[in-house]
């Protein structure tokens, strides 16, 4: 549908002059919008696993807003939860005070974490919980009497956040060029794509996990045992892609940094409540970090909200004497962002969510993997409701696009053609070229298929540039 009276085309002319004059974009090329007079899509409704623009057109909502609304669009529940709040305690800072909604929500998200994961920092995103931890990491070895022990290492093409220190973890050159130097500190190993493995390890994923994460230790003996704090992992990475970790690779990991007295950190920003069909994808790969980071899906992003949970074991250093961290957040465990992750941990439990993605993970992965049968798609991976489709050149040599074309392909077609056939997701070439699905976690086959049948008439269109 489009729009058709003159008010409607008067108001959504009024938005994009106004965004175009006004509106800075996250992570955007303006120059697509102004230089060559294009409309901004303005999303101004979202309903269930759509959402809706100002001219009309309804559109499946395939990344979840940003690997977010677990729960879909438009939930009154969750609306009711944070009025209710506001009208009850508004806001206060957890700067030596506590609330209830704040230690409710502690007490439940250590119900759900691995092992001895008890102590809940709150933030209001991702990147924070990033910085809170290495800071963490950091301050506790201090205070243990290991003052050399600040570094830390992340995986290339892994994405963190963007504030100094975690764009410092962040490995996407594109990212980090700009604002360099960055915090000091931090190493770079090779990601888990086992598409992209080495020759001799192509035909044994087991085999090159080990090769990854052997590759961790020798980064941490290079630069001296004594000196590294932690090692920073998605247990699926995003950015490239969706990167799986090959089997016994977290395990693997985990005995190199008891060995070395390092700390494992698993960012699941992107994977906690739900996403790969866990509350924490830590649980389902039986792994065990020392500290989790999580945000979006914590809220359904109704609300902005983070933390980090750290194992008791960090946190004995902070129960002794004048030892404090000095470190918080204004609207960390904000009132209202707690009582929201509340009512939407609610909807995740009782309407089964994590089940539905367990009970279609395998529907929708062979949803997709039907489409190998198209000459530019070389790869499908991820598991749970995240999901990565690798674009090549030449199925048989794996041989990619050349920067040229990888421009036109993403950001001259893909970016712009998936909405217009009625998908919002995303195509990116921050490693190979890529798109990414990461619907809201309680679709079935129905949307599965609308989602792969955009994606296959797409994609067929994209094939006739080259």
């Amino acid at each position: 549908m489009t729009i058709t009276s003159d008010s409607d085309k008067h108001t959504h002319k009024k938005l994009n002059d106004s965004a175009k004059e006004h509106l800075w974009m996250h992570f955007t090329r303006h120059s697509a919008y102004l230089e060559q007079d294009v409309d901004i899509p303005i999303i101004v409704k979202g309903e269930g696993p759509y959402i809706y623009t100002s001219t009309g057109q309804k559109i499946i909502d395939g990344l979840a807003g940003l690997f977010t609304t677990q729960i879909g669009h438009g939930r009154k529940e969750l609306a009711d939860a944070a009025a209710a709040q506001m009208q009850t305690l508004d806001f206060f800072p957890l700067w030596s005070y506590g609330h209830n909604n704040a230690i409710e929500l502690a007490d439940r998200l250590a119900s759900y974490t691995p092992g001895d994961l008890n102590r809940v920092f709150f933030t209001t995103g991702g990147g924070e919980a990033v910085e809170t931890a290495w800071k963490l990491a950091k301050q506790y070895f201090k205070l243990t009497g290991h003052v050399n022990k600040y570094k830390v290492i992340s995986r290339y093409v892994a994405y963190h956040g963007t504030t100094q220190g975690a764009l410092a973890l962040t490995g996407i050159p594109i990212a980090r060029a700009p604002y360099e130097p960055l915090v000091p500190g931090a190493i770079k190993v090779p990601n888990t794509n086992f598409y992209r493995a080495p020759k001799h390890l192509q035909n044994d994923e087991e085999a090159f996990g080990r090769w990854a994460a052997d590759r961790i230790e020798e980064a941490i003996i290079l630069e001296g045992p004594d000196t590294v704090a932690a090692v920073f992992l998605e247990p699926v990475q995003n950015s490239g892609g969706c990167f799986p970790p090959p089997p016994g690779y977290w395990q693997r990991v985990r005995e190199i940094c008891n060995k070395h007295n390092v700390l494992l950190v698993a960012d699941e920003t992107i994977t906690g409540f739900g996403r790969v069909g866990a509350m924490f994808a830590s649980n389902r790969l039986n792994a065990q970090p020392d500290i989790i980071t999580c945000a979006k899906g914590l809220t359904s992003g109704y609300f902005p909200i983070g933390a980090m949970i750290a194992s008791d074991r960090l946190f004995e250093p902070f129960k002794q004497g004048k030892n404090f961290m000095p470190h918080g957040f204004t609207f960390g465990g904000h009132p209202v962002g707690a009582a929201v992750a509340m009512a939407n941990l609610d909807i995740i439990e009782n309407e089964k969510v994590i089940e539905n993605v367990l009970a279609n993970e395998d529907y929708f992965r062979k949803s997709l993997e039907s489409l190998h049968d198209l000459p530019i798609v070389g790869n499908v991976r991820g598991m749970g409701y995240f999901y990565g489709i690798e674009m090549v050149k030449d199925k048989n040599t794996r041989e990619t696009f050349n920067d040229e074309e990888s421009e036109l392909l993403i950001r001259g077609f893909l970016s712009r053609q998936l909405l217009k056939n009625g998908l919002y997701c995303r195509a990116d070439d921050r490693g190979d070229p890529v798109i990414q699905l990461s619907p809201p976690l309680n679709i079935g086959p129905k949307v599965i298929d609308e989602i792969t049948a955009v994606v296959r008439k797409t994609l067929i269109e994209a094939w006739e540039l080259f």
